[in-house]
């Protein structure tokens, strides 16, 4: 009998230590934008190796797919390529009321890619406007061959698509436009079409090569490179954001803080944007 008794004490032992390892495991997850996947994966692989009592789960769907996870409660942090809408912030307030916590994590300077054959290698941001819009179909009509423009863009619930059709196309996007579900996949588009253009995040830009861009006819033209991106001087230029229903505490502040403190910031040049000071 005390056999027994011995063995169920040093099984319940053992169960409550198991009990006490798994909560003492912290879980962050970290929701959003496509653009920013790369680069919170990469500090949550930092972050996890000098911390390993912490867990961080990072997906991607898109800002809007990450800040509706938010709003719903099943993410701690939404990744976000643009601002959150007044809609979102509503649907916040009402859900917790709270107006939510943004913090600027990271710049990117959004490319315009181009086929390395294509003879164009600058534009300005009216005239990349206007090719995104529908109004300027040929290459002919911005210094190239005589040849239809292809157009490859991201679909509605990404940033980057909000971003640039607020900042560059400044109305709707033409019907012609194909839609792709990710930033990689519109850098292979153009990789393969000669005379396809596209946008995204600097850090996909493998294969095809950055268009120089204007801000208007009479300014000079800028790829997208730490320097120019530091200094403003390249017009597409944004802030990745990540956002959260109230402020951190616990492992998540902790993890936030880390992100923002120089070694943080530095991972993000390794990934290849650009820190926020």
């Amino acid at each position: 009998m005390k056999t027994t008794k011995l063995k169920i004490a040093a099984v319940l032992a053992l169960v409550m230590v198991i009990g006490l390892s798994f909560t003492s495991l912290e879980k962050i997850t970290v929701k959003g934008s496509d653009t920013m996947v790369i680069l919170s994966q990469k500090w949550a692989e930092v972050y996890m190796q000098k911390n390993a009592g912490t867990t961080i789960q990072v997906t991607g769907g898109g800002s809007g797919v990450g800040i509706a996870a938010l709003i719903n409660g099943s993410t701690d942090i939404a990744n976000s390529s643009r601002p959150m809408k007044a809609a979102e912030v509503d649907k916040l307030k009402q859900r917790y009321n709270t107006l939510g916590i943004e913090i600027p994590c990271a710049k990117d300077g959004l490319s315009v890619y181009l086929n390395k054959a294509n003879g164009v290698s600058e534009l300005t941001v009216r005239q990349i406007g206007d090719i995104f819009a529908g109004k300027i179909t040929n290459w002919k009509q911005v210094g190239g061959v005589d040849a239809g423009i292809r157009l490859y863009g991201r679909e509605s619930s990404s940033g980057t698509f909000v971003f640039f059709k607020d900042n560059v196309v400044k109305g709707d996007y033409s019907p012609s436009c194909q839609t792709l579900p990710g930033t990689a996949a519109i850098v292979n588009a153009v990789k393969k079409d000669k005379f396809a253009i596209g946008y995204g995040g600097a850090a996909y830009a493998e294969g095809v090569k950055d268009c120089k861009v204007k801000k208007d006819d009479k300014s000079p033209a800028y790829a997208p490179n730490a320097e120019t991106i530091k200094s403003k001087q390249y017009p597409i230029t944004r802030y990745l954001y990540m956002y959260l229903k109230s402020r951190p505490t616990g492992e998540t502040k902790k993890f936030i803080d880390w992100i923002l403190s120089p070694e943080g910031q530095k991972v993000i040049v390794s990934v290849g944007y650009y820190p926020v000071k």
